[in-house]
């Protein structure tokens, strides 16, 4: 970089940093690329793990949950992997509610860990070509701050699952009783995809590097990365977390409809294609709420 460049650059980053929006300079440099497939295969074999270790406890979960097909008319399941239960009218104790926070953090975990990788190689490959220094540590840090954003949703539906299971709405596989309720979810879910929040959500997650250049760019720092991820992880609780809330519907345990909606939310990922896709599913997901509230009417 020229000193001229230099210059105006310096005079822009100030003026960004004026108007409360953290940035700073790197002259990026190139680095040869046996490093940079290296970083790639690290960062990949992590995410690859973390997936992998998440969806193994679903299964344990869900293997538990089952209990061989036997009937749990007045009790529900714990989901806590070794068969506890209590009866259905029983209040939730704190140990319940930790198994219950487990399990959906896990499970976020588990369906959105794929969605991040784009962003995750993305600043793992902008931390090597800045020089700074320990650019995988700072991308650790990035990750954690992107599942902050998950863990306070998954204390979210926590206490959603224990509004609905209080009010009598889930069943022992965790879906809800209701007809009405559940189509009146596909419908919110459904008319959420054709709103402006939905679609900037999507558009700030989509192209990882866009994201980092209006955002102020690489972070060196833990806090910053932290903070960087925890601001892309509420843009990607934004654009996720209604279609989230439809696992009420088919089942909080249900796999398939876990790994279906995991494949919706990587479909609305794709940058050519995702906000196409967004508002057509929205229509698909009310008229199956329409389906569903005429059956629980009539």
């Amino acid at each position: 970089m020229s000193e001229e460049s230099h210059q105006i650059a310096v005079q822009i980053a100030q003026k960004l940093r004026d108007a409360g929006v953290c940035c700073e300079i790197f002259n990026p440099v190139r680095i040869k690329p046996d490093v940079l497939r290296r970083d790639r295969i690290i960062v990949a074999l992590a995410l690859s793990l973390l997936t992998a270790l998440a969806w193994s406890y679903l299964l344990w979960l869900s293997a538990d949950m089952g209990m061989g097909g036997m009937d749990m008319d007045g009790f529900r399941m714990i989901p806590s992997g070794v068969g506890l239960m209590m009866p259905a009218g029983a209040p939730w104790r704190a140990m319940e509610f930790v198994f219950v926070f487990a399990m959906w953090t896990v499970m976020m975990v588990g369906m959105m860990t794929p969605w991040s990788a784009p962003m995750i190689f993305m600043y793992a490959r902008v931390g090597r070509q800045t020089e700074a220094p320990a650019p995988l540590t700072a991308t650790v840090w990035f990750g954690i701050g992107y599942f902050f954003a998950w863990i306070a949703f998954s204390l979210f539906a926590t206490l959603m699952q224990w509004a609905l299971e209080r009010a009598g709405l889930l069943d022992s596989a965790m879906a809800t009783t209701s007809i009405v309720l559940g189509a009146l979810l596909f419908v919110a879910a459904g008319t959420y995809q054709w709103t402006k929040l939905k679609d900037a959500c999507l558009a700030q997650s989509q192209e990882p590097f866009a994201f980092l250049i209006r955002h102020g760019g690489y972070r060196r720092d833990a806090p910053g990365s932290v903070r960087l991820g925890l601001r892309f992880g509420a843009y990607c609780v934004g654009g996720c977390s209604a279609l989230m809330v439809l696992l009420f519907v088919g089942g909080v345990m249900n796999l398939l409809w876990i790994a279906l909606l995991a494949l919706f939310v990587l479909l609305e990922k794709v940058p050519s294609f995702g906000r196409k896709f967004a508002p057509v599913a929205g229509i698909v997901l009310v008229a199956a709420g329409a389906w569903l509230l005429s059956r629980g009417m009539f």
